[in-house]
């Protein structure tokens, strides 16, 4: 018998200040058994830093294709914006930038995240419109001890810091940038 996902939903309240975009998403995730909660934070980051009232998730870990994880399209359906967590494929992050005005990978896990990148680093910088940034372990850990089935997660964004807030935790870090494509999509 095939397990079903956990539905996660987070009313998710977004102050960032270095792009002037605030708003509320009422977001409802389908976190896949295999997904940890760890993989379902960093997810949720990733949508909080790139946040546009047409961004929106993908398929996601149960599905099979080509489709970004998070996406945000134009009004035609082009991808302006396509959006991995962890450690894809190099052939795939290049299908991706073939296939998007901008890639990026938001890049978590410690050590695997380091050993990821040395071995795509050379390859990776070749792709003028990719982005790619790390969250470090702690604050992964962190993040994941914060997820409930039901919760409010405010994200407020400064000069690069990013805290999250619950009504039981607060966390602040700092995405370290590996590969800054610097465009900027919204």
């Amino acid at each position: 018998m095939a397990l079903n996902a956990t539905i996660v939903k987070i009313e998710l309240q977004i102050s960032d200040m270095d792009r002037h975009y605030y708003a509320a998403h009422a977001l409802t995730l389908a976190q896949h058994p295999s997904e940890t909660q760890q993989r379902l934070m960093v997810r949720t980051l990733a949508f909080a830093l790139n946040a546009h009232e047409r961004l929106e998730f993908g398929p996601g870990l149960s599905a099979e294709g080509e489709e970004p994880e998070i996406a945000l399209r134009d009004y035609t359906g082009d991808i302006e914006l396509w959006i991995d967590v962890g450690q894809p494929d190099e052939s795939r992050i290049r299908k991706a930038c073939g296939r998007s005005r901008q890639v990026a990978v938001v890049n978590y896990g410690g050590n695997a995240a380091d050993i990821w990148w040395d071995k795509n680093a050379n390859a990776l910088q070749r792709l003028k419109n990719l982005s790619v940034i790390d969250i470090d372990s702690t604050s992964v850990e962190a993040m994941a001890a914060m997820v409930e089935r039901s919760f409010r997660l405010d994200c407020q964004i400064q000069d690069g810091e990013v805290t999250l807030t619950t009504d039981k935790a607060s966390l602040s870090l700092v995405p370290r940038r590996r590969l800054d494509a610097g465009v900027r999509v919204a």
